[in-house]
């Protein structure tokens, strides 16, 4: 179970919350990249504006959604960037911060002094020129789009880092969701969240069908194996937890690593609960 970036700001303050909550992971920096293939529209908001309204060949209404969100944005950080903040505090915000930020400096709006970014004063943001780029699945003619729209195609070479979560503790799994709704999507966020969740209540369950003995590994697999999969009623309705063989024997592996168990002779024998 893991949080993925390619920001460096987003893993150095990502890493910082980490360790300060005092949540076990292991960070992993490989080779990654990016890349965008779609389309872009360039001129002054209003500009853009008159070009999504006589585009053709493109879903225009997923255009005029999507620029209207662009606008929103820009605006939320133009706010900030009026009263000077610190990128670090900026950065949190999400991904699009650093995409908003570039087309802000290649305007030569933006000035830095004491730690933090902001507005130049007296920019006058309706004159300046922007980038709104939009996929190209959204394009259905691309003869009739290309008339107005440029193609646009960003590949990035970068690194990528990947914090493997570690944690079993329920309250440091809760105090890990609410650092990691600052960084990365819900969608991202509430999968990770529940895996783990999953996975804790796995590993405490195994962890008490083990006992004070010792269980044949083959058995005790092939127990969970029959009781898969494991329906908890909550407040708000039902958390299933499924599982195959192969992801059991992982937990195992898990636990054995964690100091939680002991594996010697096919057979698996508690060493301490969770708690």
């Amino acid at each position: 179970m893991r949080f993925v970036t390619k920001s460096e700001a987003v893993k150095e303050s990502f890493l910082k919350d980490l360790r300060d909550a005092g949540i076990k992971f292991e960070l992993q920096e490989v080779a990654g990249y990016e890349t965008f293939v779609g389309y872009a529209l360039e001129g002054t908001l209003e500009e853009i504006s008159l070009m999504i309204n006589v585009i053709e060949g493109a879903d225009r209404e997923a255009l005029k959604e999507g620029f209207l969100s662009f606008k929103e944005s820009l605006n939320h950080l133009l706010e900030h960037l009026k009263v000077g903040e610190r990128f670090e505090t900026l950065i949190r915000e999400g991904p699009w911060v650093a995409e908003l930020l570039d087309q802000l400096a290649r305007n030569g709006a933006l000035e830095y002094g004491d730690g933090t970014v902001r507005l130049k004063e007296g920019i006058d943001v309706t004159n300046l020129r922007f980038e709104f780029k939009f996929p190209f699945n959204l394009v259905h003619s691309p003869e009739s789009t290309e008339r107005i729209a440029k193609q646009f195609v960003l590949t990035e070479l970068t690194m990528e880092y990947r914090f493997e979560i570690l944690e079993l503790d329920m309250g440091r799994i809760n105090s890990l969701g609410e650092i990691a709704a600052r960084y990365f999507p819900e969608d991202q966020l509430l999968k990770v969240y529940f895996a783990l969740i999953g996975r804790s209540i796995l590993a405490g369950e195994i962890l008490k069908a083990l006992g004070e003995g010792k269980i044949r590994e083959e058995d005790l697999i092939n127990g969970f194996l029959r009781a898969s999969p494991i329906s908890i009623p909550t407040q708000k309705g039902t958390l299933v937890i499924s599982y195959s063989k192969r992801a059991l024997e992982e937990v195992l592996r898990f636990l054995k690593k964690a100091g939680y168990v002991e594996m010697k002779g096919g057979k698996v024998r508690k060493l301490r609960d969770l708690t």
